[in-house]
């Protein structure tokens, strides 16, 4: 061929910004480009193959061969693909027909499927223009009597193409890195960048440093390979071991013989994986290689709770793993890594238009081919089909959690306090969740039995023996007051079932006892993520209503009393705690309790708490701590002899120690008290025993 020069038909000088800032966002991104690229050529060369097209040796291996050289600031990318002819690479690399930066962007800003540009060998190369000052090409074509081209560009608009010396079929791409990117020259900055984003790419990547000294290892001689390079034979000495002999003399006996090992130039280790566990039949892994391929690729030795194997090839083809793990503090439930693939090529993490935000506290990987990448292979074009892509996966997840709900309920009840969070986070973030998971939300109450919310909601009413004669006339009965009260119950709002929970079981230990003596139940909710979620509950049910424990006193705690008899305690009471405790807004209940070793509570308004706690979640406190100032009633139990200590002799001296101390009491059953108001208790306490040992 002749040597030929000539300019870049693209306009270099406006392309080449765009690359460096535009269509690369990751500047690491450049090496998956080259290689993809390699791997691109080398499907092209094994199809041809298959078709009967062109012949391969029996034992010829396709490989990318990456090439570090420090010294010189090169970095090569080599592959025995389908390489090209000197019309090819005037074809692919010199003609992209851009007139200029806005035409470039006007014209590929919506490509996706038949003219996906970034299959095709040019624009993936320019990346290389990214770190390289000066990029070299040297080619050869499957094609018989091809000739070896050799391409090299300084990143202007000139190129000069000649013929090359390359003597076996594929393409050679040379970077010679820019000052500022000799990094990519250093082996185990270019390792880092192989296992991020080639790690699982379908053909074979060895990565090497130029000028190397050789390494070698020892085997054994029938594990040897045609290929291995013997460098000589070592004679391992037989080994021996004293022992006892049948007459209990010590003798030395032989254990294993003298035999042979090869010494040779150490095999080449590819980087990657070329057939990755999600892209196999999930028949064919074990619960082992799941587990080892969780910590192999997110270094996460804590075990997954277990994980769902996508695996679907109609209406669009995607595959993955998606564990769950622990996830059941605070913290740990912030954020997981979904890893998107493309045919084994590696995008990004937690790409949000494919992966739903809920399903991001998970980790897992996710490969599908169909995916309609934009031109840098980073980003996604934001069409219908990425949104039924997002959809089957949240189907699949929630169809695998309710199936263990509904053939395994013990294993499913085992993890519930871990895959809580995730699961409330899900129903909160999407609606299709929502209705699937609905009546596979467990709730575990104070004996640790787990419950749906249908079995939380049912009330059992001991039923009154009746002969048949009054149970037939009692039907007749309750029959005709049954449409009365239907009548009426028209023009009322429904009836609210109110559900307790408790958030510390620890701190509201007093209010749990006095519901097990009353023989009613609540459920836990401690996750910081409960009190969205059952607001979320209370807007889709009406006639639910969530309570904590502690927010009010229920008529199963009290006795029936006259209030009139109350009053004029209750005024006193109030008038001393409020005068003692410096609160002249405080709002004091005076209650006859069933418990009388009772003897100050304190409930919280379950509406103002709640507001408190969504202003903590969003961090509102800075805008106005007292927007939305915390309710709470101090209740005094009557029939406790503090209390009615106070009040007959409320002219004591003793009395506003004793109102102080009543209240704190009641606060530390209700939250830990701030550090003064802990020191002052603490002292005040001390000061009372002083009283009773005088």
């Amino acid at each position: 061929m002749e040597n030929k020069q000539g300019n870049l038909s693209i306009n270099s000088e406006n392309i080449f910004p765009i690359i460096k800032k535009w269509l690369y966002s990751d500047q690491d991104i450049f090496v998956r480009e080259l290689i993809s690229n390699g791997c691109d050529a080398i499907t092209k060369l094994k199809k041809l193959e298959v078709m009967g097209e062109y012949p391969l040796p029996e034992d010829h291996k396709f490989k990318v061969q990456v090439t570090v050289d420090p010294e010189k600031k090169t970095l090569s990318f080599t592959d025995n693909g389908i390489g090209m002819t000197a019309d090819e690479v005037e074809e692919y690399i010199t003609q992209i027909a851009f007139s200029g930066a806005t035409d470039f962007l006007e014209k590929y800003k919506d490509k996706t499927n038949e003219d996906q540009i970034i299959g095709h060998f040019g624009l993936g190369f320019y990346s290389a223009f990214m770190v390289a000052e000066e990029v070299h090409i040297d080619t050869l074509s499957y094609q018989k009597d091809a000739v070896p081209v050799h391409w090299e560009c300084d990143g202007g608009t000139e190129y000069s193409m000649t013929e090359g010396d390359k003597d076996t079929v594929g393409t050679k791409v040379t970077l010679f890195l820019s000052d500022e990117c000799a990094e990519y020259s250093n082996e185990y900055r270019v390792r880092e960048v192989l296992e991020k984003y080639c790690s699982f790419m379908p053909v074979e990547i060895f990565l090497n440093r130029e000028n190397a000294e050789p390494e070698y290892e020892t085997i054994d001689p029938e594990d040897k390979l045609d290929t291995d390079t013997v460098v000589e034979t070592i004679v391992e000495e037989a080994k021996t071991e004293e022992k006892e002999n049948e007459n209990g003399e010590k003798e030395i006996v032989e254990v294993s013989p003298a035999k042979e090992k090869l010494k040779i130039v150490k095999r080449p280790v590819p980087i990657n994986d070329i057939h990755p566990l999600w892209a196999k039949h999930p028949n064919d892994c074990t619960e082992e290689e799941y587990k080892e391929f969780y910590r192999k690729v997110f270094m996460d030795f804590k075990e997954p709770l277990f994980w769902i194997h996508l695996n679907m090839d109609y209406p669009f083809n995607l595959k993955g793993i998606l564990y769950f793990p622990k996830i059941n503090t605070e913290y740990d439930s912030l954020e997981g890594t979904i890893k998107l693939y493309n045919n084994q090529v590696f995008i990004a993490d937690n790409i949000k238009e494919v992966i739903p935000e809920f399903l991001m506290l998970l980790k897992g990987v996710i490969d599908c081919p169909d995916l309609p990448l934009n031109v840098s292979r980073s980003a996604l074009q934001n069409d219908g089909f990425v949104k039924k892509i997002s959809d089957y996966i949240t189907k699949k997840v929630a169809d695998k959690l309710s199936g263990m709900c509904k053939t395994d309920k013990e294993t499913y009840e085992k993890y519930w306090d871990d895959i809580s969070p995730f699961i409330k986070f899900g129903c909160l973030k999407d609606d299709k969740f929502e209705e699937k998971m609905n009546d596979y939300i467990l709730f575990k109450n104070l004996d640790d039995k787990y419950l749906t919310l249908p079995e939380c909601l049912k009330t059992e009413e001991p039923a009154e023996e009746k002969s048949e004669e009054d149970s037939q006339e009692g039907e007749k009965e309750a029959a005709a007051e049954e449409k009365k009260e239907a009548a009426a119950e028209e023009k009322k709002e429904p009836e609210k079932k109110i559900i307790y929970y408790v958030t510390d079981a620890q701190q509201q230990s007093q209010y749990i006892r006095m519901f097990r003596d009353q023989g009613m139940d609540a459920v836990l909710l401690t996750h910081n993520i409960d009190s969205a979620f059952i607001s979320r509950l209370e807007q889709k049910n009406e006639k639910i209503r969530f309570q904590r424990i502690d927010a009010d006193l229920t008529d199963s705690f009290k006795e029936e009393t006259d209030g009139e008899a109350l009053k004029e305690q209750a005024d006193n009471l109030t008038k001393l705690f409020r005068k003692a405790l410096g609160k002249e807004d405080l709002d004091v209940k005076v209650e006859v309790l069933k418990d009388e070793k009772i003897s100050s509570m304190i409930t919280l308004s379950e509406e103002s708490r709640r507001m408190q706690e969504m202003m903590k979640m969003y961090n509102m406190y800075g805008m106005d701590a007292n927007l939305f100032p915390e309710k709470e009633t101090l209740v005094l139990n009557a029939k406790h002899p503090l209390v009615k200590y106070i009040f007959e002799h409320n002219e004591s001296e003793h009395v506003p120690m004793m109102c102080k101390q009543l209240y704190d009491l009641a606060m530390i059953s209700n939250k830990p008290l701030a550090p003064d108001a802990m020191s002052e208790f603490v002292s005040r306490s001390n000061e009372i025993l002083m009283l009773l040992a005088k």
